[in-house]
């Protein structure tokens, strides 16, 4: 499950290496996102109506899927693919024998002094202005040079990135709208509130130099889980950006390394 702004276009590296493994890879877009409809007329906003409309599409792919036939599936998410993960295994049976995550967005990194108020500041706001409007801040979609981007040190896969979005346009996304912040923020405080739902094992990757999403959170849902989870195991990324699985090899292959092992020993 990809995160914010992806699509399974972005990810055929990954999937070539799982494949290489001998996995067989179920992916899809997100709604709003990739191929998938657009919600809003401009397609560049980051907008959902409910976070959990997220969690009801993962259930009815699911149910499309045929996955009877392994005896093991696994689930892997990057951002807010890993939130979506986390929300269905706590409100859905699923087939999953392990989850990993790859900087899983259990909060946003924001300035200090929105944190207190961003969820109600993001409510005011919606009903403000019922149709999708750019949060504060936010931009429609913008090719960032790559001494500019937050998300990877690797120059070329990032270089790549960006390429397969100038030769698709529909894959471009940019800032979220009021509405999403809120609904995202809310998904977030539900991962934290219910982490005793989580009855699978559970690694959380998380890369130390992230921002977008923000690390603490990640810190504090582990040790809520660690309460109550039978099996659950966190490793930092020491040096890389937000988009572990476009990072560097270097901080790429820990990322890879760690989570194959993980499936393995499930």
């Amino acid at each position: 499950m990809n995160g914010r702004i992806e699509c399974c276009a972005k990810y055929q590296e990954l999937f070539y290496d799982l494949f290489q493994l001998g996995y067989d890879i179920y992916s899809y877009d997100h709604r709003g996102q990739g191929w998938s409809e657009s919600l809003v007329n401009n397609h560049t906003i980051g907008h959902i109506n409910e976070f959990d409309d997220y969690v009801k599409d993962l259930d009815c792919l699911l149910k499309e899927f045929d996955l009877s036939k392994y005896n093991k599936c696994y689930a892997l998410g990057h951002s807010m693919g890993g939130n979506i993960i986390t929300r269905y295994v706590q409100t859905h049976s699923h087939p999953f024998q392990s989850i990993a995550l790859t900087a899983p967005m259990f909060g946003i990194n924001l300035p200090w002094y929105l944190k207190p108020i961003a969820s109600s500041l993001g409510q005011l706001l919606t009903a403000l202005h019922p149709k999708p409007t750019l949060a504060p801040g936010q931009t429609y979609y913008v090719s960032k040079a790559f001494e500019q981007n937050r998300l990877s040190h690797s120059k070329i896969r990032y270089h790549w990135f960006r390429n397969l979005y100038e030769k698709h346009p529909e894959f471009q996304v940019g800032g979220v709208s009021t509405r999403w912040i809120w609904q995202a923020l809310v998904a977030c405080k539900q991962c934290y509130l219910m982490t005793r739902q989580v009855q699978v094992p559970l690694l959380v990757l998380q890369a130390s130099e992230d921002e977008i999403v923000d690390n603490q959170s990640q810190v504090k849902f582990l040790k809520k889980l660690a309460k109550t989870s039978r099996v659950c195991a966190f490793k930092i990324i020491y040096g890389a950006k937000h988009e572990l699985l476009f990072e560097q090899d270097q901080f790429r292959n820990q990322t890879l390394d760690s989570l194959l092992t993980f499936f393995e020993q499930s």
